[in-house]
C-alpha cells in the first residue's frame, strides 16, 4: 500500500531516492521496481531497517527489481539514522520520500532542513502526514492512540503544513489525499482499543483492506477515489527544492 504516487514524481533512470523513516520498506520496494532508480532507506529503528532490507532482498530475488545502483553502495542500502542528522552528503538525492514521518517528530522544521540539504537543486520532496479531520477523530476516540510511545505528537492542518514547507524553502507543485478506506478502520480501532487486533469487526475490516490491497478491484478503487477528498486518511504534498 503506497501513500506517495510515483506517477506524480519525475523519476527517470539514474535518479536516486531516499526513503526517510522507511518503516517496513513499502515505498522502498515500490521505488526498487522503477527502471534505473536507486533507493536508500533510512530509519531510526533497528527492526525497521532489518525489515526493509528483507523486503528489498525479496524484491530482488523474485525478479521485481528494476532499479539502478547507489554510488559506492551497491543496488540499494538500508541503514539506521536520524531525520535530524541524515548520514548522507549534501545534494545526494533527486527525491526524498517522508511518508507518515513528520507527525512523529518534535522538531519537524529541523528535519525538513536536513531533507533540503541532501536534495539536489530541482529535487523533489514527497511528504505525507495524517489528515487533520480523520486524525482528530482518532484522538477524540482514544487517548491511548495519541499517547503511545513514539506516536503522533501533533495534528497537522493542511494550510499549516503548506506554510511550513514554503517557509523551509520548498516550492509546492502538487497535492492529494489518500487511503479513505483506512479512516473508518482506524476509527473502529480507536473506539475498540488501538492495540486490540482480535475484535471481530477489526479482523473483518482488516481482511477487507488486505483483499483490496492484493486484488485492487475496480469497485473499491472507485469508491476510495470518490471518498479521498472527503475522508482520505493521508494528506500528501509534493514540493521541489529550487
Amino acid at each position: 500500500m503506497l501513500t506517495v504516487d510515483f506517477e506524480r514524481m519525475p523519476l527517470q533512470p539514474g535518479a536516486t531516492v531516499l526513503d526517510l523513516g522507511c518503516g517496513a520498506g513499502r515505498h522502498s520496494r515500490g521505488t526498487r521496481r522503477l527502471p534505473g532508480v536507486a533507493i536508500a532507506a533510512l530509519d531510526l529503528g533497528e527492526k525497521e531497517v532489518r525489515d526493509t532490507a528483507a523486503n528489498l532482498r525479496d524484491c530482488d530475488e523474485i525478479g521485481e527489481a528494476a532499479g539502478g545502483s547507489l554510488p559506492d553502495a551497491g543496488p540499494w542500502a538500508s541503514i539506521r539514522g536520524s531525520a535530524y542528522e541524515i548520514p548522507f552528503a549534501d545534494e545526494s538525492f533527486d527525491c526524498v520520500i517522508a511518508s507518515e514521518v513528520l507527525e512523529h517528530l518534535f522538531e519537524d522544521g529541523h528535519a525538513l532542513r536536513e531533507i533540503k540539504r541532501v536534495l539536489r537543486p530541482g529535487g523533489m520532496l514527497a511528504v505525507s502526514v495524517p489528515r487533520e479531520g480523520p486524525e482528530r477523530i482518532c484522538w477524540m476516540l482514544s487517548q491511548e492512540y495519541h499517547e503511545a510511545a513514539g506516536g503522533h505528537v501533533r495534528v497537522y492542518q493542511k494550510e499549516a503544513l503548506r506554510k511550513l514547507l514554503v517557509e523551509q524553502g520548498y516550492q509546492i507543485v502538487d497535492q492529494h489525499f489518500a487511503h479513505a478506506l483506512h479512516s473508518p478502520f482506524w476509527w473502529m480501532r480507536c473506539a475498540i482499543g488501538p492495540t486490540n487486533e482480535t475484535a471481530l469487526p477489526v479482523k473483518l475490516y482488516h481482511g477487507l483492506l488486505v483483499w483490496d490491497l492484493m486484488a485492487r478491484p475496480w469497485i473499491t478503487r472507485t469508491i476510495e477515489g470518490l471518498l479521498n477528498p472527503l475522508i482520505g486518511k493521508s494528506l500528501v504534498f509534493y514540493a521541489v527544492k529550487p
